[in-house]
């Protein structure tokens, strides 16, 4: 799964992923959690914008009112049969959110969830496989939210994240196009586990668990041998 991720800065996100229109307005934020607004691109008119979306989706049908379950994270395996994500991916409703890292946490023999930093190896930035909807309350106060795909955990995650066998679905920058336009079975092909010896981990504060603290310590190895490769 993914509880917490990190935002690179606008402009790094900007010349990643090249936006045609960006509406979007955001800075580096080490401790990204549900709930809050994030940047996503997304397809309009046959071109890419860059917006803010909420990080959990509500599916249009609900009129603006959150689902019982998390809809932070949508299984792959689960999209076409799911009631929350299935219009919104029938609907080709589909964004990349710009990342620079996220969190997981390892259960250790103590019964304690030791949180590690994961990023890529060779990019600084990337992007993560989402979906989005819109949602219109009772009030007509428009909601766009958006839900992280996971697909099956690579070998680091599922050695590290012991009691989630998933992980986010990481594009590789070929397929940004093909997710944000191609055929749901384009897409679909497109949500592999990212490779694990592209990736490393190290061990950080337990600091992150706290919501209100976001500051570039959090992603500092806790010590030096806790560093993770595949």
């Amino acid at each position: 799964m993914c509880e917490r991720y990190v935002l690179p800065d606008q402009s790094v996100a900007e010349r990643e992923f090249m936006p045609a229109t960006a509406w979007w307005k955001f800075q580096p934020r080490f401790n990204v959690a549900a709930g809050q607004y994030v940047p996503a691109l997304r397809r309009h008119d046959g071109q890419t914008e860059a917006v803010m979306l909420r990080w959990g989706l509500i599916p249009a049908w609900a009129e603006g009112v959150q689902p019982a379950e998390p809809t932070t994270f949508a299984k792959s395996n689960r999209l076409e049969e799911s009631e929350i994500y299935r219009g919104a991916w029938q609907n080709g409703q589909r964004c990349i959110l710009p990342a620079a890292g996220f969190y997981a946490w390892q259960l250790t023999t103590a019964l304690y969830r030791q949180p590690y930093y994961v990023r890529l190896i060779q990019r600084g930035v990337f992007g993560f496989a989402a979906l989005w909807d819109r949602s219109v309350t009772e009030e007509d106060d428009v909601i766009e939210g958006c839900a992280i795909i996971g697909v099956p955990a690579n070998e680091l995650l599922a050695n590290l994240a012991t009691t989630q066998r998933r992980m986010p679905a990481i594009l590789r920058r070929r397929d940004y196009a093909t997710w944000l336009g191609g055929t749901s079975a384009e897409a679909m092909a497109a949500l592999q586990p990212y490779r694990a010896d592209w990736m490393e981990a190290h061990e950080v504060s337990p600091r992150i668990n706290a919501i209100e603290v976001d500051d570039p310590s959090l992603i500092e190895p806790l010590n030096a041998g806790g560093r993770i490769t595949s």
